[in-house]
């Protein structure tokens, strides 16, 4: 039974984690998108009210909240409530003449986990748009920097401290302070006990842990899948080993929802190349120019273009997603290998021929579009020494006009040329 709050209700605030600066920033940029300006307001209030120290605050009333913030009992019940949702706060209630309440504080996920996280970032992205999507992601990317002509010298610990004998003492560390987050708690309607205990007796139980629980939890609420349906699911994705293959589990939820929605899907494969990703602006170059269009089309409309302005088939549209979503491929990089494997496959995308890149460019962690393009022309000139003599070089159309790096001097041909002239006017 739910109890209304009043002002003379009691609140004490006790931090349970370290918040700092960076936490504050990540609060008001990413956060504050999804719930609304009150719960961030209230949140900060709660941390402005602990003491110097920062670890618990004086007892206070809630007529001191509600006048700071200017709003009513309900209103600070429902910013509170999104707190608790998102995972920011936990309340305890003991009930009183008065009603006391302990408001524990804990951190927000890094930027990194945001990002990657299944729900937050979509929510964030459907909230805001791409273009300020791309901004606030922008705001937290760590510069790449090229190290391959240095050499690391870091020193260890043993090269800098020297072994002392070892001394006997207790180590004490109940109630030290420590980072602490607090676990999406998403949808509590949904049955694992049902999902788990209604598996078949050959399925060992003790595949699923904890984070295999979260990430069903998390793909149910996002797709909107019960347990009798994810269940099956999820028996789908048991793997030879007995072990539920995670990057199926995700494909086949997001494939269900697409079925069910004709379709639809909250889709990404519009978005474009990080600024911070792209060559800088200046040069006016051909291979330049090219570059500048891998860069700045997405997937959905370079795709497009190539299919004379016809839109996507669902199956190409599918492997748009997957690059993106399952293979973390940036939209220009996705462009150089649509482009690559249309030219050497006879204008077709063979899904087999383009994951197997795919994985290489994960594993090489390849961003940009010009190490794209570069690891094409090592895929290129590997596959031209299996090759009869005869066959290479027949059609220069049969392969992307960039493979040629010398484009913009005296050694392009006049075939190579006009293909670069076309493929510049389709983007026009």
């Amino acid at each position: 039974m739910s109890v209304s709050l009043l002002p003379a209700d009691n609140y004490l605030v006790v931090n349970k984690s370290i918040i700092t600066d960076q936490d504050k920033l990540i609060l008001s940029m990413l956060y504050l998108p999804i719930t609304g300006s009150l719960p961030i307001m209230l949140y900060n209030t709660l941390v402005n009210d602990l003491d110097k120290e920062e670890i618990i605050s004086d007892g206070l009333e809630h007529a001191h909240l509600l006048s700071n913030l200017k709003v009513s009992c309900q209103e600070l019940e429902s910013a509170r409530n999104i707190l608790e949702g998102i995972g920011l706060l936990k309340t305890y209630l003991k009930k009183d003449t008065v009603n006391k309440y302990i408001y524990e504080l804990y951190s927000p996920v890094s930027a990194h986990e945001f990002f990657s996280h299944p729900i937050f970032n979509i929510v964030l992205y459907n909230n805001v748009g791409k273009k300020e999507y791309e901004r606030l992601l922008n705001c937290f990317k760590v510069p790449k920097i090229n190290k391959d002509d240095y050499e690391e010298v870091t020193h260890s610990f043993k090269d800098v401290f020297e072994s002392v004998p070892y001394t006997s003492f207790d180590m004490y560390r109940d109630n030290i302070r420590k980072y602490n987050k607090l676990k999406l708690n998403i949808d509590s309607s949904f049955d694992m006990n049902f999902l788990i205990e209604t598996m078949p007796k050959n399925i060992d139980k003790k595949i699923f842990t904890k984070d295999l629980q979260e990430l069903i939890i998390y793909l149910a609420y996002l797709y909107d899948i019960d347990a009798p349906k994810m269940q099956n699911i999820v028996k789908s994705c048991i793997n030879e080993k007995g072990i539920v293959s995670r990057d199926e589990l995700r494909k086949i939820c997001r494939n269900h929802y697409q079925f069910d929605h004709s379709g639809i899907l909250p889709t990404i494969v519009d978005r474009t190349q990080p600024e911070y990703l792209r060559k800088p602006i200046g040069d006016n170059s051909n291979m330049a120019k090219m570059i500048y269009t891998f860069e700045t089309v997405s997937p959905y409309d370079f795709l497009k273009s190539k299919h004379n302005g016809n839109e996507p088939t669902k199956r190409d549209m599918q492997l748009l997603e997957d690059l993106l979503i399952d293979y973390g491929l940036k939209p220009g990089v996705i462009n150089v290998l649509i482009d690559y494997a249309l030219k050497t496959n006879d204008n077709k995308l063979n899904r087999n021929f383009i994951e197997t890149i795919a994985g290489q460019w994960t594993r090489k962690k390849i961003e940009t579009v010009e190490e794209a393009m570069d690891y094409a022309r090592k895929i290129y000139k590997n596959n031209l020494k299996t090759k009869q003599p005869s066959k290479i070089g027949q059609n220069v159309n049969k392969t992307p006009v960039w493979l040629n790096k010398n484009i913009d001097i005296d050694e392009a041909s006049d075939e190579e040329r006009l293909a670069m002239e076309e493929f510049l006017k389709e983007f026009k």
